[in-house]
């Protein structure tokens, strides 16, 4: 049944969207990308604190990916049970414990922990929000306003923008135990927004004779196995994109076996975490994630890879090679704000599939002779897909998803984001070596313009994003209303 809200102030009844929502959605959905992108500038003083050399300080950016490529859908599935209120506050808790031991990290290790932390206390926040997004949509009678899908959007961009700013600036004032120690004030803040505005799950009534044997049904109900088989598959598949080698030919050998097993298990339970005959049938939503996957290829490879470039090629110090990415950044933003005001996500997507080649034969023509303005055109173009796709994806799984999925459908599509960035950050290892010169970063942008057409055929290719606008259903929605 659906609920039907007053205001607090007033006590009249509440018809359109909670407007309250937002601050929480907007600061649960940030936790993630300011800890993905502080830290870049963090890596060398924490090295020479602690006297890592850069292989072991990676691990403090893989550790986040790993942790929340595996969290995301499984906190997803379990707000799709529970509600997003108990998540998010859990979750957001944890970000808020992870700053206070790596605050006070006596060592690398230690401090690694700590980024796992906050890889699984990040999770809830954009699986919570696409959610709230979904409940407020079944409560009012009314989709959600395209305004507030934009929001989050230019929220994670804009974190893009402040992230290694503010890390610098923080690091400047207080060294580098401040890019953890803030971590702390933004936890409480989160919890006591979402314990003060979203809204508790609703009790459904008991059918008779059924209340203990739903309460001793929990376990299945969530899907425990499930969710260790995944996270097995996962866990030894991004360990091998992360360490190609010869020596690591196990690793894929563990991922066919975890998933064969995962596969068996999903298509017999009764309440799986990842029902694969619904998501087999919604070949929209499957689509969608292949193109997360390639678009964060291209995304990722230019962020990580390219930068790498102008530092050790080019000759910009790192300050100024985080100024160079800042036009990609702001161009996105406001590439989102003008896309956002456009319903459907076909034109979307084609704008960034252009915007992606372009891009990338831009990257082509670059040596360590171009001018600065050569860098900072090539950072502009970036900024179209930049803004245009990342808004085009998450409006598709919104739209595509199963009403009652839509927690761990959005978490997977960042888990599908993350395995992008690990087959780009292999791909720029492979094509740079020991040395980022400018011949490797040539081999990367062949390769990240493989991966723009690609995106480019499977979105001409699908011809349901031709139907894909506010008001749309998925196949399994439109199923469930007939």
């Amino acid at each position: 049944m659906t609920d039907q809200r007053t205001s607090a102030r007033d006590g009249t009844r509440q018809t359109g969207f909670d407007r309250r929502l937002v601050p929480p959605m907007m600061l649960g959905s940030v936790l993630n990308p300011i800890n993905s992108t502080i830290v870049a500038v963090a890596l060398v003083p924490i090295g020479t604190a602690f006297g890592a050399p850069p292989s072991q300080t990676a691990w403090l950016v893989s550790a986040l990916y790993l942790a929340t490529a595996l969290g995301q859908p499984v906190v997803g599935r379990l707000i799709d049970i529970f509600g997003p209120r108990r998540l998010f506050l859990f979750s957001t808790s944890l970000v808020g414990v992870a700053g206070v031991v790596g605050t006070a990290a006596p060592n690398l290790g230690v401090l690694i922990a700590a980024r796992v932390l906050l890889g699984f206390g990040t999770c809830a926040g954009y699986p919570a929000a696409m959610a709230l997004l979904r409940s407020e949509a079944a409560r009012t009678g009314r989709d959600s306003p395209a305004g507030v899908l934009t929001a989050l959007a230019v929220a994670n961009q804009t974190i893009a923008v402040v992230g290694p700013l503010l890390g610098g600036l923080l690091i400047g004032l207080g060294g580098w135990r401040s890019t953890f120690a803030l971590n702390i004030p933004l936890a409480a803040v989160a919890v006591a927004l979402g314990a003060l505005r979203l809204p508790r799950q609703p009790k459904e009534p008991e059918q008779p004779g059924t209340g203990a044997r739903a309460r001793g049904g929990l376990a299945a109900q969530i899907d425990l196995p499930g969710m260790a088989l995944f996270a097995a598959m996962l866990f030894s598949l991004l360990l091998f994109l992360m360490n190609l080698h010869t020596r690591t030919w196990y690793l894929p050998v563990v991922t066919v076996a975890a998933g064969a097993c995962f596969a068996v298990r999903e298509l017999r339970a009764r309440t799986p975490f990842i029902d694969l005959r619904v998501l087999g049938g919604n070949a929209p939503l499957l689509a969608t994630y292949g193109r997360a996957l390639v678009a964060y290829v291209v995304s990722y490879a230019f962020l990580y890879g390219f930068t790498q470039w102008t530092e050790e090629s080019y000759g910009l110090s790192p300050f100024h090679a985080g100024l160079v990415q800042i036009p990609m950044f702001l161009v996105g933003i406001a590439v989102s704000v003008t896309v956002g005001r456009r319903g459907g996500v076909l034109g979307k997507l084609l704008f960034g599939a252009v915007g992606q080649i372009v891009a990338c034969l831009l990257m082509l023509t670059l040596t360590a002779a171009s001018p600065v303005w050569a860098l900072l055109l090539l950072a502009v173009v970036f900024g179209i897909p930049q803004g245009s796709n990342s808004l085009a994806l998450q409006n598709s799984v919104y739209f595509q998803s199963d009403p009652e999925r839509t927690g761990s459908s959005a978490g997977l599509l960042r888990t599908f984001a993350y395995l992008g960035s690990m087959i780009a950050s292999s791909a720029t290892a492979a094509s740079f070596g020991e040395r980022a010169g400018t011949s490797g970063m040539h081999h990367l942008a062949w390769i990240m313009l493989g991966a723009g057409v690609l995106f480019l055929l499977v979105t001409v290719a699908d011809r349901s994003l031709r139907r894909l606008s506010p008001g749309s259903a998925a196949p399994s929605q439109r199923a469930r209303k007939d």
